[in-house]
């Protein structure tokens, strides 16, 4: 990891002249995309926890899945922290096949070419806010960095469908997997990014060096249902 890459996921030195409370106000960025780690994990299963139970009684990733997808694929994930405040997130994991099943819910396939989608949650201060199309958007133009994606998929209730369609997805039909009661719908999103970063070399210079931070800073720090906007 290089110095440059490192600079910003360090703690930076507090001044003998300025206290502590008041740098860090100012270390704080206002608003700030990042992977996941394990260390967030609490903070990611209480705001599914707050999202998910009233609605269907479970939740898509129970704590030691949130943990267990952290571990193994953490540069699958996005968190948006506000001043250091967890207040959405994505967490996806790679798969193999065509169509999603019941292993889709609890394995990471490296060798996959399809990023499945788990969970994108909203925390309920600050919805209706368009956090959730915006975070979207913003893990989509990320998967275009990485070379072995090729497409993202996920599984959500019929009247999620015309959010995820606003966000480019396409419907694939019935989803096979079921909970309970709740039956799913799949769509799909291909991610094309990997075509264009070839015919742009100065491009594929600026989202390489964007996805090695974004990577290193994973591992630095060691039903995609949603109440969305």
């Amino acid at each position: 990891m290089s110095l440059v890459g490192a600079l910003p996921f360090l703690k930076p030195r507090l001044s003998p002249s300025v206290s502590p409370g008041r740098q860090r106000r100012h270390t704080l960025p206002a608003s700030e995309f990042r992977p996941l780690n394990t260390q967030d994990a609490i903070s990611v299963f209480e705001i599914e926890k707050e999202a998910f139970i009233s609605v269907s009684g479970d939740c898509p990733l129970h704590l030691d899945e949130v943990r267990h997808f952290l571990m193994l694929c953490p540069e699958l994930s996005m968190g948006w922290f506000e001043e250091g405040r967890l207040v959405a997130f994505i967490i996806g994991s790679q798969w193999d096949q065509d169509r999603l099943t019941l292993d889709a819910l609890t394995l990471h396939k490296p060798k996959g070419s399809t990023v499945h989608i788990h969970v994108l949650a909203v925390h309920r201060t600050f919805r209706q806010q368009g956090k959730g199309p915006i975070l979207m958007w913003r893990y989509l133009q990320y998967l275009r960095c990485l070379p072995y994606v090729r497409r993202a998929v996920l599984m959500c209730e019929d009247f999620l469908v015309p959010f995820y369609q606003k966000s480019g997805f396409k419907v694939q039909g019935r989803c096979s997997i079921t909970v309970a009661s709740l039956t799913f719908t799949e769509m799909q999103y291909p991610v094309r990014g990997h075509a264009l970063m070839r015919r742009n070399s100065e491009n594929t210079q600026h989202h390489m060096h964007t996805l090695t931070v974004f990577t290193h800073a994973a591992k630095f720090g060691s039903f995609a249902k949603l109440l969305v906007q």
